[in-house]
């Protein structure tokens, strides 16, 4: 199963540009959630995530070593911010939690948290 989101990187307080992204999540790797990021006409960025974490991540901050997640509001809206770091640098995500949310609960269609 998948589903796009418009994820934001957040540049500063004040802007921000969506990046399209595919979030997919099967049986082969029950735990993940994976997510393509279009970064460019022809680039992408390939990532991984906890569904746990996301899930988490809606209510509370949560997340440890190269992945944060914790749930926010830009301008009343719901946002769920995603910090990713890696040696080659850090980068700061905003997706809608109302979009995300409704992509998890349809993972759990497939197979239910504590069950994998």
């Amino acid at each position: 199963m998948s589903c796009e989101l418009h994820w934001r990187p957040v540049v500063s307080v004040e802007s921000s540009l969506p990046v399209p992204a595919v979030l997919r999540y099967g049986t082969a790797d029950s735990y993940a959630v994976q997510a393509t990021f279009r970064t460019g006409a022809e680039e992408t960025v390939e990532g991984v995530f906890s569904r746990d974490v996301l899930a988490a991540g809606l209510r509370r901050r949560t997340g440890a070593g190269d992945v944060r997640v914790w749930p926010s509001l830009r301008n009343g809206r719901g946002v769920v911010c995603v910090t990713l770091s890696s040696p080659e640098g850090e980068a700061l995500l905003e997706a809608p939690a109302r979009a995300l949310e409704a992509f998890l609960k349809r993972t759990c269609s497939v197979v239910q948290p504590s069950t994998e």
